[in-house]
Protein backbone atom coordinates (compact mmCIF):
# COMPACT_ATOMS: atom_id res chain seq x y z
CA UNK A 1 0.00 0.00 0.00
CA UNK A 2 1.09 3.45 -0.66
CA UNK A 3 2.44 5.09 2.45
CA UNK A 4 0.15 7.94 3.56
CA UNK A 5 1.32 11.21 1.80
CA UNK A 6 -0.31 12.96 4.76
CA UNK A 7 2.40 11.40 7.05
CA UNK A 8 5.42 11.97 4.72
CA UNK A 9 8.56 12.20 6.83
CA UNK A 10 10.65 15.38 6.83
CA UNK A 11 14.20 14.01 6.82
CA UNK A 12 16.61 16.53 8.27
CA UNK A 13 19.24 18.04 6.00
CA UNK A 14 21.76 20.83 5.97
CA UNK A 15 22.27 23.87 3.82
CA UNK A 16 24.82 23.82 1.01
CA UNK A 17 27.89 25.94 1.63
CA UNK A 18 27.29 29.60 1.01
CA UNK A 19 23.52 29.33 0.84
CA UNK A 20 21.87 32.68 1.50
CA UNK A 21 18.46 32.98 3.10
CA UNK A 22 16.20 35.87 2.19
CA UNK A 23 13.72 37.15 4.77
CA UNK A 24 10.87 35.96 2.53
CA UNK A 25 12.30 32.45 2.35
CA UNK A 26 12.79 32.35 6.12
CA UNK A 27 9.20 33.49 6.73
CA UNK A 28 7.76 31.01 4.23
CA UNK A 29 9.78 28.18 5.72
CA UNK A 30 8.63 29.03 9.25
CA UNK A 31 5.00 29.15 8.11
CA UNK A 32 5.33 25.83 6.29
CA UNK A 33 7.00 24.03 9.19
CA UNK A 34 4.43 25.37 11.64
CA UNK A 35 1.54 24.27 9.41
CA UNK A 36 3.11 20.86 8.82
CA UNK A 37 3.53 20.30 12.54
CA UNK A 38 -0.11 21.23 13.14
CA UNK A 39 -1.14 18.75 10.44
CA UNK A 40 0.94 16.01 12.04
CA UNK A 41 -0.62 16.73 15.45
CA UNK A 42 -4.10 16.60 13.96
CA UNK A 43 -3.25 13.31 12.27
CA UNK A 44 -2.07 11.87 15.57
CA UNK A 45 -5.32 12.84 17.26
CA UNK A 46 -7.35 11.28 14.44
CA UNK A 47 -5.77 7.82 14.64
CA UNK A 48 -8.35 6.33 17.01
CA UNK A 49 -11.42 7.95 15.34
CA UNK A 50 -10.15 6.88 11.92
CA UNK A 51 -9.68 3.30 13.08
CA UNK A 52 -13.20 3.30 14.50
CA UNK A 53 -14.59 4.45 11.15
CA UNK A 54 -12.63 1.76 9.33
CA UNK A 55 -14.01 -0.90 11.68
CA UNK A 56 -17.55 0.35 11.00
CA UNK A 57 -16.85 0.24 7.26
CA UNK A 58 -15.55 -3.34 7.42
CA UNK A 59 -18.67 -4.41 9.30
CA UNK A 60 -20.83 -2.73 6.66
CA UNK A 61 -19.10 -4.71 3.91
CA UNK A 62 -19.55 -7.85 5.97
CA UNK A 63 -23.29 -7.24 6.05
CA UNK A 64 -23.78 -6.12 2.45
CA UNK A 65 -21.46 -8.32 0.38
CA UNK A 66 -19.57 -10.94 2.38
CA UNK A 67 -17.48 -13.20 0.17
CA UNK A 68 -18.65 -11.48 -3.00
CA UNK A 69 -15.26 -11.99 -4.63
CA UNK A 70 -14.96 -15.68 -3.83
CA UNK A 71 -13.15 -17.53 -6.61
CA UNK A 72 -11.16 -14.50 -7.76
CA UNK A 73 -7.77 -15.36 -9.29
CA UNK A 74 -4.63 -14.54 -7.38
CA UNK A 75 -2.70 -12.80 -10.15
CA UNK A 76 -2.21 -9.41 -11.79
CA UNK A 77 -5.86 -9.32 -12.91
CA UNK A 78 -6.82 -8.79 -9.27
CA UNK A 79 -4.49 -5.81 -8.74
CA UNK A 80 -6.89 -3.00 -9.75
CA UNK A 81 -9.48 -4.28 -7.28
CA UNK A 82 -6.99 -4.66 -4.43
CA UNK A 83 -5.72 -1.15 -5.13
CA UNK A 84 -9.30 0.10 -5.02
CA UNK A 85 -9.63 -1.45 -1.57
CA UNK A 86 -6.59 0.53 -0.45
CA UNK A 87 -8.09 3.67 -1.95
CA UNK A 88 -11.32 3.11 -0.06
CA UNK A 89 -9.40 3.06 3.20
CA UNK A 90 -7.52 6.25 2.23
CA UNK A 91 -10.86 7.88 1.46
CA UNK A 92 -11.94 7.22 5.04
CA UNK A 93 -8.75 8.28 6.79
CA UNK A 94 -7.96 11.35 4.69
CA UNK A 95 -11.60 12.39 4.67
CA UNK A 96 -11.58 12.40 8.46
CA UNK A 97 -8.64 14.84 8.31
CA UNK A 98 -10.26 17.14 5.76
CA UNK A 99 -10.51 20.09 8.16
CA UNK A 100 -6.83 19.88 9.18
CA UNK A 101 -5.80 19.43 5.56
CA UNK A 102 -7.87 22.47 4.61
CA UNK A 103 -6.10 24.60 7.24
CA UNK A 104 -2.71 23.39 6.01
CA UNK A 105 -3.66 24.08 2.40
CA UNK A 106 -4.85 27.62 3.13
CA UNK A 107 -1.54 28.46 4.75
CA UNK A 108 0.87 26.69 2.41
CA UNK A 109 -1.06 27.51 -0.77
CA UNK A 110 -0.10 31.15 -0.40
CA UNK A 111 3.61 30.73 0.33
CA UNK A 112 6.44 31.65 -2.03
CA UNK A 113 10.15 30.84 -2.02
CA UNK A 114 12.90 32.31 -4.16
CA UNK A 115 13.63 28.78 -5.38
CA UNK A 116 10.78 27.84 -7.76
CA UNK A 117 11.38 24.15 -7.05
CA UNK A 118 10.36 24.59 -3.42
CA UNK A 119 7.24 26.53 -4.32
CA UNK A 120 6.23 23.96 -6.95
CA UNK A 121 6.75 21.12 -4.48
CA UNK A 122 4.68 22.86 -1.83
CA UNK A 123 1.80 23.50 -4.24
CA UNK A 124 1.88 19.93 -5.53
CA UNK A 125 1.74 18.68 -1.95
CA UNK A 126 -1.25 20.90 -1.20
CA UNK A 127 -3.05 19.75 -4.36
CA UNK A 128 -2.49 16.10 -3.48
CA UNK A 129 -3.67 16.46 0.11
CA UNK A 130 -6.80 18.28 -1.02
CA UNK A 131 -7.45 15.54 -3.57
CA UNK A 132 -7.06 12.81 -0.97
CA UNK A 133 -9.29 14.62 1.51
CA UNK A 134 -12.01 14.76 -1.15
CA UNK A 135 -11.48 11.22 -2.41
CA UNK A 136 -14.90 9.59 -2.93
CA UNK A 137 -15.56 6.28 -1.25
CA UNK A 138 -15.88 3.66 -4.01
CA UNK A 139 -18.65 1.07 -3.93
CA UNK A 140 -16.58 -2.07 -3.47
CA UNK A 141 -19.60 -4.35 -3.34
CA UNK A 142 -20.84 -3.15 -6.73
CA UNK A 143 -17.40 -3.21 -8.34
CA UNK A 144 -16.43 -6.68 -7.11
CA UNK A 145 -19.81 -8.05 -8.17
CA UNK A 146 -19.32 -6.56 -11.64
CA UNK A 147 -15.85 -8.07 -11.81
CA UNK A 148 -17.19 -11.49 -10.83
CA UNK A 149 -20.04 -11.19 -13.33
CA UNK A 150 -17.56 -10.96 -16.22
CA UNK A 151 -15.74 -14.06 -15.04
CA UNK A 152 -13.03 -12.14 -13.20
CA UNK A 153 -11.77 -10.72 -16.47
CA UNK A 154 -10.85 -7.06 -16.75
CA UNK A 155 -11.69 -4.79 -13.85
CA UNK A 156 -14.87 -2.70 -14.23
CA UNK A 157 -14.55 0.80 -15.65
CA UNK A 158 -15.47 2.35 -12.31
CA UNK A 159 -12.53 0.62 -10.66
CA UNK A 160 -10.10 1.67 -13.37
CA UNK A 161 -11.32 5.28 -13.22
CA UNK A 162 -11.00 5.38 -9.43
CA UNK A 163 -7.51 3.86 -9.49
CA UNK A 164 -6.35 6.30 -12.16
CA UNK A 165 -7.59 9.21 -10.07
CA UNK A 166 -5.80 7.95 -6.95
CA UNK A 167 -2.56 7.21 -8.79
CA UNK A 168 -2.49 10.80 -10.03
CA UNK A 169 -2.33 12.04 -6.44
CA UNK A 170 1.43 11.70 -6.21
CA UNK A 171 3.33 14.39 -4.34
CA UNK A 172 5.45 14.68 -1.24
CA UNK A 173 6.30 17.09 1.52
CA UNK A 174 9.12 19.53 0.80
CA UNK A 175 12.45 17.73 1.31
CA UNK A 176 14.11 19.01 4.47
CA UNK A 177 17.41 19.65 2.68
CA UNK A 178 15.68 22.31 0.59
CA UNK A 179 14.32 24.09 3.65
CA UNK A 180 17.39 23.78 5.86
CA UNK A 181 19.09 26.96 4.56
CA UNK A 182 16.09 28.98 5.75
CA UNK A 183 15.60 27.43 9.19
CA UNK A 184 16.55 29.07 12.46
CA UNK A 185 17.22 27.01 15.59
CA UNK A 186 13.56 26.99 16.64
CA UNK A 187 12.41 25.91 13.18
CA UNK A 188 14.98 23.13 13.10
CA UNK A 189 13.73 21.87 16.45
CA UNK A 190 10.14 22.01 15.18
CA UNK A 191 11.10 20.03 12.08
CA UNK A 192 12.70 17.39 14.30
CA UNK A 193 9.59 17.20 16.47
CA UNK A 194 7.42 16.83 13.36
CA UNK A 195 9.66 14.11 11.99
CA UNK A 196 9.35 12.12 15.21
CA UNK A 197 5.56 12.44 15.09
CA UNK A 198 5.46 11.37 11.46
CA UNK A 199 7.66 8.33 12.08
CA UNK A 200 5.28 7.26 14.83
CA UNK A 201 2.26 7.77 12.59
CA UNK A 202 3.93 6.03 9.68
CA UNK A 203 4.46 2.97 11.86
CA UNK A 204 0.79 3.00 12.87
CA UNK A 205 -0.30 3.26 9.25
CA UNK A 206 2.05 0.53 8.11
CA UNK A 207 0.83 -1.95 10.70
CA UNK A 208 -2.86 -1.07 11.08
CA UNK A 209 -3.29 -0.01 7.45
CA UNK A 210 -2.00 -3.34 6.17
CA UNK A 211 -4.15 -5.24 8.64
CA UNK A 212 -7.24 -3.30 7.58
CA UNK A 213 -6.47 -3.88 3.91
CA UNK A 214 -6.10 -7.64 4.33
CA UNK A 215 -9.23 -7.81 6.50
CA UNK A 216 -11.32 -6.05 3.85
CA UNK A 217 -9.99 -8.39 1.16
CA UNK A 218 -10.87 -11.34 3.40
CA UNK A 219 -14.36 -9.94 3.98
CA UNK A 220 -14.87 -9.64 0.24
CA UNK A 221 -13.57 -13.19 -0.26
CA UNK A 222 -10.62 -12.02 -2.39
CA UNK A 223 -7.07 -13.37 -2.34
CA UNK A 224 -4.62 -11.47 -0.16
Amino acid sequence: MRLSILLATLTLGWAPAGALASSGDVAATHAYLTANYALARASEKSVAPAQAKVVTYKRKLGRECPGVGAGAPENEVEEPLTYEVAGALWSITYGLNARAIGAFARTVGGLRWSQPKITRTAYAYVKTLRGLAALPLPDLCVDVRAWKANGFGSAPATTMSFDKHVEALEAHAIPAKLLAPYENAADRALAQKTARLERKLLNVETVEGFDDWTTVLETLGMPQ
